[in-house]
């Protein structure tokens, strides 16, 4: 039941895109695990994985633009990360996250890491993944890069999507607690992860409370996503009102607003108890 709600959010999602132009395919490739598409509607570019299932999107000309609500949510790691050395992202997509913090939260250095040699190729081809000092792409699984992570990073991103949406990886528990260990003291990781149906809470939530208490935050957007800020220890302070006042004084040089994030982060303890998905 929760996939066929999920499939009806995303048509609900798909059905805002641009309407009254033509979407054309501007490159086709495969790879080891499948299908890459990209195609162009208007200004914005999409990545998709297979025929239907699309993963990023991009502002043409601009590899920082940050579409989705979901990313958009994510950068709210800036807030409690004021000298953010190391950043960790596990999952590159087309790459527009990536891009975004290194120009936004401005890290002394970035590992991207992405399993799929063809979703590097098409990001630094049609998505204008920069090629910075401070980045370092590797071409290989989050599970074995990971193992290697001890207290490395100040922010890990956990991103990791394939045609048939959320990984499995995403949702293991020792997976998840390896990634945790990567947080160096006073780190962040930030997890986009799939919501249950309409319940307010993520895939995993008791396997993510066993794990990180129910003290961290979270934010729901409109994609159906929730969003989730775990600290390497202790809870995040929240304080909505400084935090408006930080959202503003970013929205210059975003182009957007992150306060309607703001307004809707909360404690995991406030969220709606769910079942556990398998």
């Amino acid at each position: 039941m929760a996939i066929l709600q999920r499939i009806r959010q995303l048509g609900e999602w798909l059905g805002l895109r641009p309407r009254g132009e033509q979407e054309r395919e501007v490159e086709r490739l495969r790879d080891d695990f499948g299908l890459i598409r990209v195609t162009e509607l208007g200004e914005l570019r999409y990545l998709f994985f297979g025929e239907q299932t699309e993963q990023s999107c991009g502002l043409i000309g601009d590899p920082a633009w940050l579409e989705y609500d979901y990313t958009r949510a994510m950068l709210l790691a800036g807030y409690w990360l004021e000298d953010t050395q190391r950043v960790l992202a596990l999952g590159l997509g087309g790459g527009s996250l990536v891009s975004a913090v290194l120009t936004h939260l401005q890290p002394q250095q970035i590992t991207a890491v992405e399993l799929r040699p063809g979703v590097v190729e098409v990001a630094r081809r049609w998505f204008g993944l920069p090629d910075d000092p401070r980045l370092t792409v590797l071409i290989d699984s989050a599970e074995k890069v990971i193992e290697r992570e001890q207290a490395s990073a100040d922010l890990v991103l956990l991103d990791l999507y394939m045609e048939g949406g959320i990984t499995a990886l995403q949702l293991r528990m020792d997976f998840l607690e390896q990634c945790h260990a990567a947080l160096r003291p006073g780190g962040l990781m930030v997890v986009n992860q799939w919501q249950l149906g309409h319940t307010g809470q993520p895939y995993a939530a008791e396997r993510l409370q066993k794990l990180f208490g129910d003290r961290y935050l979270q934010v729901e957007v409109e994609e159906g996503n929730i969003v989730l800020f775990i600290p390497q220890a202790g809870e995040l302070p929240l304080d909505q009102d400084t935090m408006r006042r930080w959202a503003d004084s970013l929205e210059p040089q975003l182009g957007y607003s992150l306060r309607p994030y703001v307004e809707v982060l909360r404690r995991a303890e406030d969220a709606i108890p769910a079942a556990d998905c398998q």
